[in-house]
């Protein structure tokens, strides 16, 4: 039964039909080389088409293949022809993503395949007409006693119908049509195979996929950590200050009113964050909103203050000389320290440091904490954690969390060289 299904397989697979009708555009493409180098071959040399094809015939095509396959050097022939043998062929080319680019060697690797597809596709244009012609005319000796309009002659085959033997011309030309499939299945297989070391991604095109995946991945997450980083800030400041203004509202209005202020300004900033980021994601800089950098810091200290909890800013050194870069992921990581302080902290005091020498910068945010977390000293801060300690690392830097006598220290060092 295995065998049974193995063998009929070819002959119901859309796959074999669509390899059938690439080689055939393949033919289709080349007839405009191929006659026009016969008629400049039959101009030039005393050899005709009616003389048969022989040796001028067979130079006329492998020409005729050559100037045809030097078209994929012109702008956009590789990626189309890379794309319409993916889609039709399939095979292992199918698995490779689209090349963003092509360089003169993947083009002329193209130029080959496009050479050696139209040699091919004329064999099996010409192929497909005389075995399809011949198939059908033999099936139709069965009914008229002869070839139609061809005498005892038919292309391939010689039969001369006699008697009862009429019949059997048409199991002939089915014979004939499944011998057809098959060697379009085999050559379509191989054509397939083939394609991808034509038509597929280089070793260098392949590493330059890598990078570009790499470099877009690493993209995706700072962007998912800046939105954790301010989104996450500003929700946990609204909360709190919205939760602290319905406790209050009916015995210190004045209380409740700056708690909504603050909520308002939270709001505020969060919109401004989010444009920024969304910018990003537009790639249209002129929407993007300014980047916050250490000299922001004190608003976060403010926020803090106006959600009730006890917080001060404290910084030594050329902080103002900082890079940007550095200067933009350590407002994050005081960021981060500051909404946990407010999300997990006592109430107790927060404090913010701020630390730049000639060697290293180091930012560290404490608060008090009680419970068992504290005791043990276990991590807090989930995914804006995780995005703090890779926002350090590669600066270059370590970052430290954790509990220690009932205070909770976030702090991270990076190395640089004061502007030398």
């Amino acid at each position: 039964m295995g065998i049974l299904r193995a063998a009929v397989a070819p002959f119901v697979s859309a796959r074999t039909y669509t390899r059938w009708v690439y080689l055939v555009l393949g033919g289709a493409l080349f007839m405009p080389f191929f006659i026009g180098v016969l008629v400049l071959i039959s101009l030039l040399s005393p050899w005709t088409p009616e003389e048969g094809f022989g040796v001028p015939g067979l130079a006329g095509t492998l020409v005729a293949a050559a100037l045809g396959g030097l078209t994929g050097f012109l702008p956009g022939v590789h990626a189309l022809q890379a794309q319409i043998a993916r889609s039709l062929l399939g095979g292992p080319l199918a698995d490779e993503p689209p090349l963003a680019g092509a360089d003169w060697r993947t083009r002329a690797r193209g130029c080959c395949w496009l050479a050696l597809l139209f040699a091919v596709g004329l064999a099996v244009c010409v192929l497909t007409m005389v075995v399809l012609t011949d198939a059908a005319s033999l099936a139709l000796v069965a009914l008229l006693g002869q070839a139609p309009d061809m005498g005892q002659r038919v292309i391939l085959v010689d039969w001369a119908p006699q008697g009862s033997r009429r019949w059997l011309s048409p199991l002939v030309g089915a014979l004939m049509l499944a011998a057809l499939i098959s060697t379009m299945a085999l050559l379509g297989a191989g054509a397939a195979r083939l394609a991808r070391p034509f038509l597929g991604a280089s070793a260098a095109d392949r590493l330059a996929a890598v990078r570009a995946r790499a470099d877009d991945l690493g993209e995706r997450n700072r962007l998912a950590a800046e939105l954790h980083d301010s989104i996450g800030h500003a929700l946990s400041v609204v909360a709190l200050q919205a939760g602290a203004a319905s406790r209050v509202i009916d015995r210190d209005p004045a209380f409740a009113r700056g708690a909504l202020e603050a909520i308002a300004e939270q709001a505020r900033t969060a919109t401004a964050e989010l444009d920024h980021v969304l910018g990003l994601l537009r790639e249209r800089p002129g929407e993007r909103a300014p980047q916050r950098t250490l000299a922001d810091v004190p608003h976060l200290v403010e926020a803090a203050r106006a959600a009730g909890t006890e917080a001060d800013y404290e910084a030594r050194g050329p902080v103002g000389e900082l890079p940007a870069v550095l200067a933009r992921e350590l407002y994050r990581i005081c960021q981060e320290g500051v909404t946990n302080a407010l999300r997990h902290g006592s109430g107790g005091p927060v404090r913010v440091r701020v630390d730049v020498s000639e060697t290293a910068v180091r930012a560290e945010v404490s608060n008090p904490c009680t419970g068992r977390g504290a005791r043990r000293g276990e991590a807090r801060g989930g995914r804006g954690l995780a995005g703090a300690r890779e926002r350090v690392r590669l600066l270059g830097g370590e970052l430290r969390a954790g509990a220690d006598d009932g205070v909770w220290r976030l702090a991270a060092e990076i190395p640089w060289t004061g502007g030398r």
